[in-house]
């Protein structure tokens, strides 16, 4: 099964502090580009807010490290008014995270013709 973080809040996709700092302890790339400017979020938002805090998140949401890490923290992993969640889907699924009503989910990718 493929493990995908998501956010239940109707707000946009952050991680809190405490998650980005675990992310660059584990090597995770988007979280080592980063600089922390060592200021609590949502604080350091705005222009010195880590682009992948920024919406749609520029990290991968089936990356492992970032799976582990929202497993890990639970409720400490969220940052600014978000509600992260890891849901399992089988392995050979396309999916896509849309919005339903401002809530993400993740769906089975398909065809549309219009």
């Amino acid at each position: 099964m493929k493990k995908i973080v998501i956010n239940k809040s109707y707000e946009h996709f952050f991680v809190s502090h405490e998650a980005f700092i675990r992310l660059r302890e584990l090597g995770q790339a988007e979280a080592l580009q980063e600089i922390d400017r060592g200021a609590h979020w949502p604080l350091a938002a705005g222009p010195q807010e880590p682009s992948l805090n920024r919406c749609g998140a520029l990290i991968p949401r089936d990356d492992k490290k970032l799976v582990q890490i929202v497993e890990e923290l639970r409720g400490a992993a969220n940052g600014y008014a978000a509600e992260l969640k890891v849901v399992e889907i089988p392995d050979d699924v396309k999916w896509v995270i849309d919005k339903i009503d401002g809530v993400e989910r993740v769906s089975e990718v398909h065809r549309i013709w219009e």
